[in-house]
């Protein structure tokens, strides 16, 4: 919007801030918030952790939503009133930090107008993130280590709890699988775009001659399932097996068979969970994650039938959504979005923010 008079601007950042809390509801989510706040003041609440964990972690996302929402108000009148200033009395300084309040307001609004997007059956869910190592071998279990992180610092960086269910580490180095929550309203909604193969080229460090090398890692997001999903497993159709946990090049963290693995015997599908000391705790998470692979399995086959899709529909394994090129230049691409930048590190340290908006939209403008 280079070129644009100010004032006229910001009238027309308020009149979308206007239409975004005519979706969001303020109202809505104060009288939300004032009953969780009620609860949480009851002391008998963290009798039940899993409820007491959930009412705090909806109290802090409304409560940093409404803050949000007064603060872009209040920011919009003071920078409104710096421009003002550098006009009444011919202040550049006073000018251009207008300018730079504007322009860090006008990327706020995009973000938040954005969330208005996600209005699919299970967006408003926390996500559930597993990470494959495909082809590549030693590069494409780093890689996948790397995408791991990648994940847990954009949630770090937006104070998002996190729990690590599982890891696989490779033999050499990297992982060959992980699965971690992301416990955060719309984080589905938000990272559901990310599913698919992700390719990365650089120099491979594991190769004596330093050659190039191009590893790939499959990503899944699911939805947490939530009781009126009605995801109902028979203990006929699973197999389970406990076992040691082990970090990295087989180093015992655990002296118990306290890790769980579930095999689900019609789909084939395996699930395990090795955080927690306990043999019951990791079994209750395992099955967790493996109601939440049931249940995107069957979202994504009513999404094909009523589609009339046979295939990956944008979405399947194999599908590869971006690269990460780090040789013989520098750059990260978004392969539907045509999203890119330069500075791949960056993006390697959670910065993602801008990708996840570009596919929000994309999905909303492809029906997906």
């Amino acid at each position: 919007m280079a070129g644009t008079d100010p004032a006229e601007e910001i009238a027309a950042l308020r009149a979308t801030l206007a239409s975004i809390e005519a979706v969001l509801n303020p109202a809505a989510l104060e009288t939300e918030a004032a009953e969780l706040r009620e609860q949480a003041g009851d002391p008998s609440l963290w009798a039940d952790q899993d409820r007491a964990q959930h009412v705090t972690r909806r109290l802090s996302y409304l409560e940093a939503e409404l803050n949000r929402l007064s603060g872009l108000h209040s920011r919009l009148d003071d920078t409104e009133a710096g421009f003002e200033l550098a006009e009444s009395e011919n202040d550049e300084p006073t000018r251009l930090e207008a300018e730079r309040d504007l322009t860090v307001l006008r990327n706020e609004v995009d973000q938040l107008e954005v969330r208005t997007l996600l209005n699919g059956e299970y967006d408003a869910r926390e996500a559930l993130i597993s990470i494959n190592a495909q082809a590549g071998g030693a590069d494409a279990a780093d890689f996948s280590e790397n995408l791991m992180r990648m994940y847990l610092r954009w949630a770090e960086r937006h104070k998002y709890a996190t729990e690590v269910y599982d890891i696989s580490y490779a033999e050499e180095a990297g992982i060959k699988s992980t699965t971690f929550a992301i416990k955060a309203p719309y984080a589905y909604g938000t990272l559901r775009g990310e599913h698919g193969t992700h390719r990365m080229v650089r120099i491979s460090k594991y190769d004596n001659q330093q050659r190039r090398q191009t590893s790939f890692s499959g990503v899944d997001v699911m939805p947490v399932v939530e009781q009126t999903d009605h995801i109902e497993i028979p203990e006929d159709e699973i197999r389970v097996d406990v076992f040691r946990s082990s970090g990295p090049g087989g180093q015992g963290v655990n002296t118990t068979d306290s890790a769980v693995r579930i095999t689900h015997l019609p789909t084939g599908i395996v699930v395990s969970c090795q955080n927690e000391r306990s043999q019951i705790q990791n079994r209750a998470s395992a099955m967790a994650v493996l109601q939440a692979k049931l249940l995107e399995r069957r979202r994504e086959e009513e999404a094909e039938e009523l589609q009339g899709l046979r295939g990956d529909g944008g979405r399947a394994w194999g599908t590869q959504i971006r690269n990460y090129v780090l040789y013989p230049y520098q750059m990260v691409k978004d392969l539907r979005t045509g999203m890119e930048t330069g500075d791949p590190l960056a993006v390697l340290d959670g910065e993602i923010d801008e990708f996840l908006d570009a596919e929000i939209r994309w999905m909303r403008q492809n029906g997906r």
